[in-house]
């Protein structure tokens, strides 16, 4: 019932696009494991090999963290509605931070969000398809505002001054390099 993929064919790439959500899996060396959830439009594949996520503000920036000490990273997308899937993506991730010279590149292409704090790129190493017969259905209903709403009222020195208070430094205590 499991298949492995050296890269992310037509067939798998047209999945991706379909979901409305996706999971995150990162760990540093010690540590907690994070799992995160992401929604939006915040996810483009570029190609077979690659593909970018756009990171909003959130309460914690475990992924950076991790990232920064252990460069694996999991993409989970699971088939709510539809026939059943459940597709893994492995690979490498590098964070993008505003102050990188690839940001502008990588940025216009997402909506313009307010928080938007690092990009994500991930060099796909393989993909794994399972059945996902176990997963349930559900309907997607519409995207939570609340999150943009925030970093709005915010304002951008606002979200800026959050993310020194709660962003800088990961659970574990691990930097995060959002600001260097």
């Amino acid at each position: 019932m499991s298949k492995f993929y050296k890269d992310l064919n037509s067939k798998l790439r047209e999945f991706i696009d379909q979901q409305k959500i996706f999971f995150v899996g990162t760990a540093g060396h010690q540590g907690r494991v994070n799992i995160s959830p992401k929604g939006m439009d915040s996810l483009r594949v570029l190609n077979a090999k690659q593909l970018v996520w756009l990171n909003l503000t959130g309460s914690g920036n475990e992924t950076a963290a991790h990232i920064l000490e252990q460069s694996r990273m999991t993409l989970m997308f699971c088939a709510f509605e539809g026939s059943p899937l459940i597709l893994r993506v492995y690979g490498n991730a590098k964070a993008i931070h505003p102050r990188d010279d690839a940001w502008a590149e990588h940025i216009a292409r997402f909506p313009k969000y307010p928080g938007s704090r690092q990009i994500f790129s991930l060099d796909v190493e393989s993909a794994q398809t399972s059945c996902g017969f176990a997963v349930p259905n559900y309907q997607h209903l519409e995207d939570r505002d609340d999150l943009v709403n925030w970093a709005e009222k915010t304002g951008e020195d606002g979200v800026k001054n959050y993310w020194k208070e709660k962003n800088q430094l990961s659970i574990d205590g691990k930097p995060t390099e959002i600001f260097k």
